[in-house]
């Protein structure tokens, strides 16, 4: 009985060895230093608005031209990044969704939560029953600003105008 196992195993692990795999070690879905992230809320705009802090690609600024007549929307994404000291900085994307799937539009590190040099200890939208009706995103950071400490849970409110507040949540 134990020889039969042990030829099962030795014929499963020859087996995976030949098998191609979905996704390589060296190219991973999520890098591993993403330790959460939340996609929330929604925004549209008629595009006037900076989308992207950086230049376009020659290649992208007909797409650009094309889409300035037409009205952009998408959502939102909030992530923490692990540093090397264990702290995260904290990221918040507006993710343009069209015909063609989702695409980042803009990037901002938030600040005032990075000042903190926060042990990020989870991230969590105010619903997760799906899109909101109005315009613009709440969203709930746990953080330590010790390891030691208890957590503390900060707001990120983004509302119809877009503006974005970060703050300590009062309970």
């Amino acid at each position: 009985m134990i020889e039969r196992r042990m030829a099962l195993c030795a014929a499963f692990f020859a087996a995976s060895a030949l098998t191609p795999h979905i996704a390589a070690a060296e190219d991973p879905v999520l890098p591993a230093s993403i330790i959460f992230a939340t996609s929330t809320g929604y925004w549209e705009d008629d595009d006037t608005a900076p989308a992207v802090q950086r230049a376009p690609s020659v290649s992208s600024t007909s797409a650009l031209a094309q889409s300035a007549a037409k009205s952009r929307h998408g959502y939102y994404k909030l992530f923490a990044v692990r540093q090397a000291d264990r702290t995260a900085k904290i990221y918040l994307q507006r993710i343009a969704q069209d015909d063609e799937g989702p695409t980042i539009a803009s990037t901002v590190e938030l600040q005032e939560l990075n000042d903190l040099k926060p042990y990020v200890t989870d991230i969590r939208p105010e619903s997760s029953s799906g899109r909101l009706k109005e315009p613009g995103l709440f969203a709930m950071v746990h953080l330590k600003t010790d390891p030691d400490a208890e957590s503390e849970t900060w707001t990120v409110i983004i509302d119809e105008f877009g503006d974005v507040t970060v703050g300590k949540a009062s309970n």
